[in-house]
């Protein structure tokens, strides 16, 4: 039974790795857009670069619905990695990206002109572990791996623990990438992990690993992936980039129950019981970045040792006027 799941395990990371690879008709991982342009459009066009998770499904709607504008359309830009996409928004290979805010925030305090103008969304990460681990009290001396230590899964991962009065000395800390997490916890490699979606909703479908927390309840509408643009476009740009943020709004606040699965079906390429069961855990709805948001976030950051020098509101949140 355990080499069946192993098995199916694999045939579903490489499925995810061939959509992050390329293949369809949007992008492709090294950052080159395959989508054809249409030689009679005048306006503007931004470069948008993302990674195909459940997080991002704001940026594709957002496509969606600018597809036609005459103004303002977006060009998606897929990579396979975060450390990809950052080298790309970090360069100005693209004008913009649906990101972990905390690398953001960590590229603004090196001094590169990045401002967060939007939440990816709310909630939508989950701590998944295996039987071994029926409550935060059993994590200690286990594994659990998140994607990177500069995320909102590190904080999450320290506020489960913090519910037993542990800490990450209690435990070990391990970053994979998202594709493997799942495997990695069905063969016992590792003893949980929290990372972007659908990788938790994999596990679980599966019957590898059971969801021991959410976002929601340990953070309450917890800030993960922010769409992020450069200081050169909304300078440079000023009105397309308010247009596209405007409509981006509008497109987190058009997605519901009725539409997110068939643009998640659409940009994924993923099982739909799969989809179905990670896009119970989030929600789009109101992506504004307020103060109070952020300030929260801030002093996590802090606190948990991501940085002790995190920008201000003011420098990194962007205000359209």
């Amino acid at each position: 039974m355990k080499k069946r799941i192993l098995a199916l395990l694999l045939a579903v990371t490489t499925a995810f790795a061939l959509t992050a690879c390329g293949s369809g008709n949007t992008t492709a991982s090294n950052g080159s857009a395959s989508t054809a342009s249409d030689p009679n459009f005048k306006g503007e066009t931004i470069k948008i670069a993302y990674l195909p998770i459940t997080h991002a499904l704001a940026v594709f709607e957002a496509a969606e619905e600018l597809k036609d504008n005459p103004d303002v359309r977006v060009e998606l830009v897929k990579y396979g990695s975060w450390t990809e996409l950052m080298d790309a928004l970090n360069t100005g290979n693209v004008d913009g990206a649906s990101v972990l805010v905390e690398l953001a925030m960590k590229s603004k305090q090196e001094g590169i002109g990045l401002k967060a103008v939007a939440l990816g969304h709310k909630d939508g990460n989950v701590i998944v572990a295996s039987d071994k681990v029926q409550s935060a009290d059993d994590l200690k001396g286990k594994t659990i791996a998140i994607p990177h230590r500069q995320s909102s899964h590190n904080i999450l991962v320290n506020l489960e623990l913090a519910k037993a009065n542990l800490t990450v000395n209690d435990i070990k800390i391990t970053e994979l990438a998202p594709t493997e997490m799942p495997s990695a916890l069905a063969s016992g490699q590792i003893d949980g992990y929290c990372v972007a979606e659908p990788f938790g909703a994999q596990a679980v479908s599966l019957g590898v690993g059971h969801v021991l927390d959410a976002s929601e309840s340990l953070w309450p509408d917890s800030l993960c992936c922010a769409l992020v643009m450069t200081d050169d476009y909304l300078n440079n740009h000023k009105e397309s980039a308010d247009k596209f943020i405007a409509a981006y709004k509008t497109a987190g606040a058009n997605l519901n129950k009725d539409n997110e699965l068939t643009v998640a079906e659409q940009y994924l390429g993923q099982d739909a019981d799969v989809l179905k069961t990670s896009l119970e855990w989030i929600s789009y709805d109101d992506l504004d970045i307020t103060q109070d948001i952020y300030n929260s976030l801030v002093e996590k950051v802090k606190a948990y040792g991501l940085s002790d020098n995190p920008p201000t509101y003011e420098d990194f949140v962007y205000q359209a006027s």
